[in-house]
């Protein structure tokens, strides 16, 4: 059978897991300015599409200047009622893109400032995902992050925290922030105490750092998928050791590109990884800050490295197996991927 032409409707309409999306980074513009008028907070600009050209990275030098965009959207997301808006309307969007299951993540200690707890930044989360999920059927889960800068102590509470609200919308825990001068190895600690009470974990490495970063969170914190992982390249005896244990690859060309992990998309290492056997997976990562959906990333795949349909449904297929969901969810999420896939390719 011959491979189908790859229309963006046709990748739209392809059954897609994203598994690297941050919630800070994928606001929509005109709920911020709504936010911002009923919290008293001034944004950069009033309108929304000049709003959405501003939050648009386009001047980064590194990761570093990249991530200060976030303060933007941080200052809108500090009550339960924002958290859950912001959520349900990430899981809206994501689901008109054919987007089936979706773990968005986000560092609470964030969105503290104006008083939450923990708990109940957590719990709007997933209240707007769970809003979502009846609504429009696509199933949404969180993923706590801690952050490299801070401390371990902060660290251990957020795992804590993961371990505290894992079956409850949780089902994961990851380390953010700037790579460069802050190794994983410090938060040790808080991977182990994850994992040693079943929750899964991944971690940021290889975006902002070379390779040595990358296998810091696959040897000292036992990462069970890599968040970029773009000098992994670097290292070959270490790629190969990726492809031996299929650690997932979080793979998000566009915001590698506007940080300067990768130079442009043609040089990026996804079809390379992806020829190799490596166990890779197409996200946005910040949907706001890097203008971009989940289908564009998909057409970038196509028009930088010629991805086939074949191609990109395996890459598809890699993001449901390796959700961070319980089995049995991840197993019917698969299956039913799998017969969609069949459907379009006939």
């Amino acid at each position: 059978m011959s491979d189908p032409v790859l229309t963006r409707s046709l990748l739209e309409r392809l059954p897609k897991a994203e598994l690297h999306c941050h919630l800070d980074g994928s606001v929509r513009p005109a709920t911020m300015l709504e936010l911002a008028r009923e919290y008293g907070v001034t944004m950069p600009r009033e309108d929304p599409e000049d709003l959405g050209d501003y939050m648009l990275v386009t001047d980064a030098r590194n990761l570093e200047d990249y991530l200060q965009r976030f303060d933007v959207t941080l200052s809108v997301m500090q009550t339960t009622d924002a958290l859950e808006r912001i959520a349900y309307e990430l899981a809206a969007d994501a689901s008109r893109e054919g987007v089936r299951y979706l773990e968005t993540r986000f560092a609470p200690v964030l969105n503290t400032r104006g008083g939450l707890e923990l708990g109940a930044t957590v719990e709007a989360a997933v209240n707007g995902l769970q809003r979502a999920e009846r609504e429009f059927g696509i199933v949404g889960r969180v993923i706590i992050c801690s952050l490299r800068h801070l401390s371990v102590q902060t660290s251990m509470e957020l795992a804590r925290l993961a371990v505290a609200y894992h079956g409850r919308g949780v089902v994961g825990f990851d380390l953010a922030g700037g790579e460069s001068g802050h190794p994983a190895s410090t938060h040790a600690a808080a991977f182990a105490w994850a994992q040693q009470h079943g929750v899964p974990c991944t971690c940021h490495a290889g975006e902002g750092d070379g390779a040595a970063s990358v296998a810091q969170a696959m040897h000292e914190c036992a990462a069970h998928r890599l968040g970029h992982a773009t000098r992994l390249i670097e290292d070959p005896a270490l790629v190969e050791e990726a492809r031996a244990s299929q650690v997932a690859l979080e793979i998000c060309l566009t915001s590698n590109v506007q940080t300067h992990a990768a130079r442009d998309y043609e040089s990026h290492p996804l079809r390379r990884y992806f020829d190799a056997g490596l166990n890779v997976v197409l996200n946005t990562d910040n949907r706001l800050m890097s203008g971009v959906n989940l289908v564009d990333e998909y057409e970038h795949a196509v028009r930088a490295f010629g991805f086939t349909f074949d191609e990109l449904a395996r890459i598809a297929l890699n993001g449901f197996a390796s959700a961070f969901i319980a089995a049995p969810e991840r197993d019917a999420l698969l299956a039913k991927a799998r017969a969609d896939i069949e459907a379009l390719r006939a």
